[in-house]
């Protein structure tokens, strides 16, 4: 079994930003030619996270209106009274999405839905540049 891990940065504009990211991590698996194991999609920011949903207009307005019902920007938060920066609410909300997700990997190819795509969302009051860390465990074929 392998380990390979791969990185790489996504520009946001911050404000519930939400970009598919499916491309690049297909091409990572591609690239490495992965036959069998799991990636796992990670993003090292506390006010950022990864999902899989169908990237679409409809949804792309629904999810950051269902978060806002549920962490509201204006409420308040005790994060911001420690910290000052105004972005409690975009840590509440990538508390609720989690970090990360998995995905099995069969026959070089990642595994997943015709409309499942691969999403970083970003909750954080600015603009950020993002890194997401890919890791393949499994089998590799060694050409």
């Amino acid at each position: 079994m392998e380990i390979i891990t791969h990185q790489f940065e996504v520009s946001t504009k911050g404000f519930n930003d939400i970009i598919n990211i499916t491309p690049q991590i297909e091409q990572f698996v591609n690239d490495k030619y992965l036959l069998e194991g799991q990636l796992l999609v990670f993003i090292n920011g506390a006010t950022a996270s990864i999902s899989c949903v169908e990237y679409e207009p409809g949804l792309l307005h629904d999810i950051p209106e269902m978060l806002e019902r549920i962490a509201p920007m204006n409420a308040r938060y005790r994060h911001n009274d420690t910290w000052h920066d105004g972005n409690g609410y975009a840590h509440a909300r990538s508390t609720l999405m989690g970090p990360m997700t998995v995905f099995p990997i069969y026959n070089n190819q990642l595994i997943r839905g015709t409309w499942q795509q691969i999403i970083l969302l970003d909750f954080d009051n600015r603009p950020r540049t993002r890194k997401i860390t890919l890791q393949f465990s499994g089998n590799i074929d060694k050409l």
